[in-house]
């Protein structure tokens, strides 16, 4: 190891990689700067929860502030004169990654040849007559939803109990078989329901044609990784795009030779560490200030890796939908909050949008934190987020140590 790095250090690392430390707009939040933001963290995770807004939204939020959404649905599936600049994969789980990755993903792509999940490969292999036909629809008459696409094939199939994914039908399982494997491309309607299209005509039939060695795609995309986290573990890369540790090590290895990553070892953590080197290193508090504050999404890139948010910021997160109610510690889909180079609270969300109100069931200074101290940034940051979603007022309730400040300084 060629250097030592604390723990504050690597803090500010962090953040700095994943866009905290840039300077915050003072006007409107243009396209430059959303895709500044894309440059830092790659990628966005998706999650189809809609409790207070979903997943891919607020990512750019914790970075910029309010911004205008449709912003992100131009960039991801309803592109202008610039061009479609996003597109959906299997990245860290489903996520928008930059249109140019999509070659990267060509060795995943050939893994999911029939699909992801057993039960969609089992599909696939029984339905490969059915497969060709949805292909032909899709080809005549471009992005279609599986019920479009049953309907265009005479089929019809009683309505079956909601909810599972084992209950969808044959043409959706086929549908996500050939997503997995690239040969379709999804869009996005205002319902976030997906409408499959030949991937050529989402992500360019230019791209759509590149072959990347398998080799080298995972060195790129272990770049990628490294310079979106800063100062990272094999583990931590491996996770990023999920790629195995095992095809992880050796890109690793080329990428130190190249003078891309060095080694470092960094004080409390017991696997060795590795420093990209076009990082920024701050000696010092980021010029963001202390009091700048962010709510952050369960599956922001910064927090997504459990085992890493742990490491650096001494931040245990598991998250409790499925938790039942009466076992729950926090909440349902609560959100972390950064305060500065630390993550200092945590909060229950939930828009209800019938009312106008954004619900705060729960509310929690994380152990060590000054829970007056936290209150004040943390009812400004909820005012602004809330301004943002729409509403036009904040209900806090009675759950954790921040609660009653929280309610005496939103009224």
């Amino acid at each position: 190891m060629t250097a030592d790095l604390g723990s504050t250090q690597v803090r500010r690392i962090a953040l700095a990689a994943q866009g905290f430390a840039d300077r915050r707009p003072t006007g409107a939040v243009t396209m430059r700067l959303v895709d500044r933001v894309i440059d830092r963290t790659k990628l966005f995770q998706m999650d189809s929860v809609n409790i207070a807004v979903r997943a891919h939204y607020l990512p750019l939020f914790s970075r910029l502030g309010p911004y205008d959404r449709s912003l992100l649905d131009r960039a991801a599936w309803r592109p202008g004169r610039g061009g479609r600049t996003l597109t959906e994969y299997w990245a860290h789980e489903a996520a928008l990654i930059p249109v140019a990755d999509w070659p990267l993903f060509g060795f995943r792509m050939a893994e999911y040849r029939d699909g992801r999940y057993r039960h969609t490969r089992d599909t696939m292999r029984r339905n490969r007559e059915l497969a060709a036909d949805v292909r032909a629809v899709i080809a005549d008459t471009g992005p279609a939803t599986p019920r479009r696409i049953e309907e265009r094939l005479g089929i019809e199939r009683s309505p079956r109990a909601s909810g599972g994914w084992w209950n969808r039908g044959e043409v959706k399982h086929l549908c996500e078989a050939m997503f997995a494997s690239g040969e379709f491309a999804a869009t996005r309607d205002d319902a976030f329901g997906r409408h499959y299209d030949l991937a050529e005509r989402v992500v360019g039939a230019d791209l759509a044609a590149v072959h990347i060695d398998r080799i080298e795609a995972h060195r790129e995309l272990v770049a990628r990784a490294a310079a979106a986290l800063g100062v990272a573990t094999v583990a931590d890369l491996a996770d990023y795009y999920r790629l195995k540790a095992a095809d992880v090590r050796p890109a690793v290895t080329e990428l130190v030779e190249a003078g891309v990553l060095e080694p470092v070892s960094v004080s409390g953590w017991r696997a060795g560490a590795y420093l990209h080197t076009g990082a920024t290193v701050p000696v010092r508090a980021s010029r963001a200030g202390s009091d700048r504050g962010a709510i952050l999404s369960p599956f922001d890139p910064l927090v997504f890796f459990r085992p890493r948010a742990e490491r650096v910021f001494g931040f245990h997160y598991r998250i409790e939908i499925y938790v039942p109610e009466h076992k729950r510690v926090h909440g349902y889909y609560v959100h972390p909050y950064l305060l500065g180079d630390d993550i200092v609270a945590r909060v229950d969300l939930k828009a209800d949008r019938q009312r106008g109100v954004l619900r705060v069931p729960g509310a929690f200074a994380e152990p060590g934190q000054d829970a007056a101290a936290v209150a004040a940034p943390l009812a400004r940051d909820l005012a602004t987020f809330t301004s943002w979603l729409g509403m036009a007022a904040i209900e806090v309730g009675g759950r954790g140590d921040l609660a009653p400040t929280l309610r005496r300084l939103i009224g």
